[in-house]
């Protein structure tokens, strides 16, 4: 469970490696007639010596006679505990389903700490000096935010390629965008938009060489700029139609489900 909760002593023990007890007689009958509210939750983390952590939420565990209580520390960190229905015992560690072999606890945990999606507004992407993958006259508009020596941004050319080949309503529009631990991305991003060629771009991934620029464009610095305007601060960053941000490489079938459920709408 990573670095849930390693400085906060006891409570440490009741999200890691903990045994597991049963609860019987009135631990399995008092939901009858309770329920744990967040209030009871946290004065149990108060005497438990946690006083700083935060219960999120409750709900009824997998096991019978178990609450479970989801928390998160001042540092953001998250964490699980199970309290029994009686409210007099506490415990940690996860719990598995035998029958699929699944650890329900960290179900729990990858639920609570998935990110929220992140939406843009993608009418302050402009188009012009992009480089474009499929058919201009396509409905379907992605702009992909690359670094030419990104290894992840060339993997995910190739899948975007394979979606251009099968559907001409989508197409992507390639943003170039040079990291700054990249030393040579920032002249062959110049050197791409300077020849406006996707075939550069295409070779470099390639690992092939290609010319150094020969003219002066304030493209690279201005996709800089949006990216940080957009909080975009790492490659491949992909926008949909919607504006919802994607970051990582995706394979094709995957990117194009995507794409159609996040399409404008109108």
């Amino acid at each position: 469970m990573g670095k849930i909760f390693m400085a906060m002593g006891l409570l440490s023990f009741l999200l890691i490696g903990a045994n597991v007890y049963a609860f019987g007689g009135c631990e399995e009958d008092c939901q009858k007639c309770h329920t744990l509210e967040k209030k009871e939750a946290q004065d149990i983390l108060s005497k438990m010596k946690a006083p700083d952590a935060k219960v999120k939420d409750i709900r009824m565990s997998p096991i019978r006679g178990l609450w479970e209580v989801t928390m998160e520390d001042p540092n953001g960190g998250s964490g699980v505990m199970y309290v029994g229905f009686s409210k007099k015992y506490v415990m940690g560690g996860a719990i598995f389903e035998i029958d699929t072999a699944s650890n329900k606890t960290d179900e729990t945990l990858k639920e609570i700490n998935k990110p929220a999606d992140r939406y843009v507004d993608p009418s302050g992407i402009t188009f012009d000096q992009t480089l474009l993958l499929g058919d201009r006259d396509a409905k379907i508009r992605v702009v992909v935010f690359t670094d030419p020596d990104c290894p992840y941004c060339a993997k995910l050319h190739q899948e975007m390629k394979k979606i251009v080949s099968e559907r001409k309503d989508i197409a992507f529009y390639v943003m170039l965008l040079p990291l700054k631990f990249h030393p040579d991305a920032y002249w062959k991003a110049k050197s791409i938009i300077c020849n406006k060629s996707m075939e550069f771009l295409e070779e470099n991934f390639e690992k092939k060489p290609i010319p150094k620029p020969d003219c002066e464009t304030e493209v690279i610095d201005r996709n800089i700029r949006i990216s940080g305007d957009l909080g975009i601060t790492g490659t491949p960053t992909i926008v949909m139609p919607d504006g919802l941000i994607v970051t990582g490489a995706k394979d094709a079938a995957s990117l194009t489900e995507l794409i159609l459920q996040h399409r404008r709408k109108g």
